[in-house]
């Protein structure tokens, strides 16, 4: 009887021990969060009148954005407008909108709601996923990764 009473409190004794180092253990580390703007005004950009626009924040220094902006021209058309938002060409709607990770891809209504966005690298089929969504009444949401 004294052996088993001396084998659960040693059981015990390691699972406050095992409970204790694992409330000690770190938090994981954050993950980067980048803003993304819920509303533009429709007169900072092209075309304010066309019932869709495509802004990319973009930086000349940034080679990912050349990609993404590439791959979102060809969706102009006379409903969606594509615009690059170079930051050093247009440091002033970057903090405007608190833009703080390029490329950063938004789509906005002719309301200026933002309806989808992505941030970071994008495929073209990710970029027209996401713009076809919101054209035909989805809601792409905020996509891709951090860039």
């Amino acid at each position: 009887m004294t052996r088993v009473l001396i084998a659960v409190a040693l059981v015990v004794v390691a699972l406050v021990i095992a409970y204790v180092l694992e409330r000690r253990r770190p938090a994981p580390p954050t993950q980067p969060t980048w803003a993304v703007p819920g509303q533009l005004d429709r007169n900072d950009f092209d075309g304010p009148g066309v019932p869709w626009l495509v802004a990319v924040f973009t930086s000349a220094t940034c080679t990912t954005c050349a990609g993404v902006i590439a791959k979102a021209l060809p969706l102009a058309n006379d409903d969606v407008v594509v615009q690059e938002v170079e930051v050093q060409a247009r440091k002033d709607l970057h903090d405007r909108y608190s833009i703080d990770a390029v490329p950063t891809l938004v789509v906005a209504d002719s309301l200026g709601v933002v309806r989808g966005s992505l941030v970071g690298p994008a495929s073209a089929e990710e970029i027209w996923s996401a713009v076809s969504a919101v054209r035909d009444g989805g809601d792409a949401g905020a996509g891709a990764g951090a860039g």
